[in-house]
């Protein structure tokens, strides 16, 4: 068993090791002479890169950014046959879901921030959805056709939430479907996932009835039960219903206007508990079992116009509302509270967007893009506050208090440049890419309970960013940044009961509850990063491509908000049942007190912490073999203290690796995740142990005689490793077979 455990450590430090090398390597590489034929210069010119659009909000090919950004396409995120975003996003460097295996607590969480701390949008409506142990957003990954998630500080061009980064989602189009010549066709698929009991099931039809005219509806079902972890043992109380779904349409018209429309809906039924993130056993039956109704709507309408003649005006405007309501219905008499007792929460954003781009040629080669525009966003939350409802007496006297109402205000405006400059440093010495940028924003955040004062600032957010390419094969790019991350209401208004405390066994003496903190500052950061990348081509067989990416940042944040609880564990014997700690009561003789038993979790700012990492992505693709590596590590503490922040990650290393079988229409693969023992921690009883956990999956399309059918099959977790990732209580899902098949007809 010893010799099991540490396996995943040594080869995570060989990795380490090897990162050294990389850089290494790209840094002889950057100053190495170059040359290259005319042929060798045509192949590099008929490959494509992938495109990122969020990074910059102009089109960008990812690799020349400076910083790092992942861009997948509906292919990749078919054959990883999600059921959870978590599914999709998990193999990107730097990027986890924390909260365990029910669907309902999932939070991502990119270079150690989580939360509000990373911007989620949807086809481009922010999912501004904040809860303590709930999910961040909900969406079924069925309806995807893409996803962008750029690394690091994104405030200077999306303001508030931008300290961690952005996961942007965009939803299907029947042009994503459909082949040239065809103008509808219909799709269904259906699946099952044994270690939880899921079936699955999607329709989708679509259609392009005129030219400039595109419209999809989808809709999927998915139903689960209890999951079998790594460890033998079932996690219950897991059962959730699903049903989600999308309306889609979109219209080109007057040769540079586009008009877009786009619905998605989300439903989850689940029984669990109350803290969807526990595992079982006394903390389950403490909180009790509820009926959970998770339902999310969003809706958005762009406009974008492009007139390739008119170099001053390229408009993007997109009008959203998302909408969140989680109803949590306790089904048992517990401790946590009576059966019956509603705990209600609803939130919803209405906001605006619009951008525009202007190029400017300045010579030949020399040309500037400056990007601007503004934004503005509301969020509003209603939740059940003891008999009260927006301030007033409630009818509902069954409603559990605690969830604030409140609502928050933001404005922004902003400017960027993207400016290319040849031969930066003499003659022959490639191009500067240069792209300046800033934010001014303001917020106002304020309840109606009365919990406290409006919580209101306003920041600026520069940022720079380098890339120097000096020859198509390699490049080196560094920037600076400050970012911003408002308090969210929950932290700041937030009040009820957090998790019941017990003296002995069945023994309730109070609550650990949670405390309003009215005078919350917003997070700042700034972050140094600077990193290399090259690509080759022909290196194994002709047209075949390895690109690397490494990067290394740095962190410094002021009033960082970070979570903190004071309670003392185990109880003590003598403490008062039902009283705050920080209350001292008399305990009858003179100068004699007793202090009471019930700590508080709140949000707290820490004056200064620091952040660094290294982030290193790697892909190689050719005619029968495509193999994706990445390598994550990330520290960090209290300037102050020393003490270790609260959201760190163990050094992680992750392979995908597909064999492509063009003959048989296949796609054969392995994907590893491999992970160090986690030791970044204040308390031992937060560790974890390393793992390395191996997938194994295949894809059939036939393209002639069965054309329309699809098979997926995968076995996740193949040698049913048990392990759990940080900030989890539960050990993740045990071994999962998978499988789904589907049919897609058009005409």
């Amino acid at each position: 068993m010893a010799v099991r455990r540490q396996a995943p450590v040594v080869a995570i430090r060989a990795v380490g090791s090897a990162v050294t090398g990389v850089w290494c390597l790209l840094a002889a590489l950057a100053v190495a002479p170059f040359s290259a034929d005319a042929e060798t210069a045509a192949d590099d010119a008929q490959r494509l890169q992938p495109i990122t659009v969020t990074a910059t909000r102009n089109p960008i090919d990812a690799f020349s950014f400076p910083g790092m950004v992942t861009a997948l396409g509906r292919a990749e995120i078919e054959t990883r046959q999600p059921s959870s975003p978590d599914d999709v996003l998990k193999m990107i460097p730097g990027v986890e879901f924390t909260g365990g295996p029910r669907r309902t607590g999932e939070v991502p969480r990119i270079r150690g921030f989580e939360g509000a701390d990373v911007i989620v949008t949807i086809d481009g409506a922010r999912q501004n959805f904040d809860s303590v142990h709930d999910g961040r957003f909900f969406l079924d990954p069925s309806l995807l056709k893409r996803v962008e998630v750029l690394r690091g500080p994104a405030s200077s061009l999306y303001g508030s939430g931008g300290t961690g980064g952005l996961i942007a989602f965009q939803t299907l189009d029947a042009a994503d479907l459909l082949l040239p010549g065809e103008t509808a066709g219909t799709k269904v698929t259906g699946g099952y996932r044994s270690v939880n009991s899921e079936r699955f099931s999607n329709f989708t039809a679509y259609s392009m009835p005129l030219a400039g005219v595109d419209a999809v509806a989808s809709i999927t079902s998915r139903g689960s039960g209890t999951i079998r972890l790594g460890d033998g043992n079932h996690l219950r109380d897991t059962d959730d219903d699903i049903l989600a779904g999308l309306a889609k349409a979109s219209w080109e018209f007057a040769g540079h206007h586009r008009f877009e429309a786009s619905a998605t809906a989300f439903r989850n039924d689940a029984r669990e508990p109350n803290d969807g993130q526990q595992r079982f056993g006394q903390e389950v039956a403490a909180n009790g079992l509820v009926q959970k109704d998770v339902r999310s709507a969003s809706f958005s309408a762009a406009y974008h116009y492009d007139d390739p003649t008119n170099r001053y005006v390229d408009f993007d405007a997109v009008v959203y509302r998302t909408q969140f309501r989680v109803d949590e219905l306790r089904l048992e008499d517990v401790s946590g509270g009576p059966a019956g007792e509603l705990l209600r929460r609803d939130v919803g954003t209405l906001g605006m967007r619009m951008d525009n781009r202007s190029r400017f040629p300045v010579s030949e080669a020399t040309h500037v893009t400056l990007t601007y525009g503004t934004e503005y966003w509301r969020d509003s939350q209603d939740g059940g506050d003891g008999g009260m409802r927006m301030g007033q007496p409630d009818a509902n006297a069954n409603e559990r208090h605690g969830v604030p109402d409140a609502d928050a205000r933001f404005t922004g405006i902003f400017a960027q440049a993207e400016i290319v400059l040849p031969d930066p440093f003499g003659d022959e010495s490639g191009s500067l890419l240069v792209i300046p940028g800033a934010r001014y924003d303001s917020y106002r955040i304020s309840s109606s309970n009365r919990l406290g004062a409006d919580n209101n600032r306003n920041e600026l957010s520069p940022k720079i960013g380098v890339t120097w390419l000096p020859t198509d094969r390699l490049m080196a790019f560094a920037n600076y940044a400050h970012a911003f991350r408002a308090p969210t209401a929950d932290e700041i208004y937030l009040t009820g009961s957090h998790f019941p405390l017990f003296r002995g066994p069945g023994e309730l003496v109070g609550f650990n509850r949670f405390e309003p903190n009215p005078q919350l500052k917003p997070q700042t950061t700034r972050t140094v990063e600077v990193g290399a990348g090259a690509t080759f081509n022909d290196v194994f067989a002709k047209q075949d491509q390895f690109q690397i990416k490494a990067t290394h940042f740095r962190v410094r944040g002021n009033d960082f908000i970070d979570r903190a609880i004071r309670q003392v564990f185990p109880v003590p014997r003598d403490c008062v049942p039902f009283v705050s700690d920080q209350v001292r009561v008399p305990a009858g003789p003179p100068n004699v007190f007793r202090t009471g038993c019930e700590g508080a979790a709140f949000s707290a700012n820490v004056p200064k912490a620091r952040l660094r990492g290294t982030e290193v992505d790697a892909t190689y693709d050719g005619d029968g073999l495509r193999v994706a590596f990445g390598y994550s590590t990330i520290d960090g503490e209290n300037e102050e203290t020393g003490m270790k922040l609260g959201r760190l990650a163990p050094d992680q290393f992750t392979v995908d690796a597909a064999v492509k079988l063009p003959q048989l229409d296949s796609v054969v693969g392995w994907r590893l995740q491999l992970a160090d023992r986690f030791d970044k921690v204040n308390d031992p009883a937060d560790a974890r142990a390393g793992y390395a956990v191996h997938d194994f999956y295949f894809s059939w399309r036939p393209v002639q005689l069965l054309a329309g059918f699809g098979v997926d099959l995968g076995i996740d977790n193949a040698f049913d490793k048990a392990h759990t990732r940080v900030d989890t209580a539960a050990v993740e899902p045990g071994r999962n077979f998978r499988i789904s098949a589907g049919y897609a007809l058009a005409w």
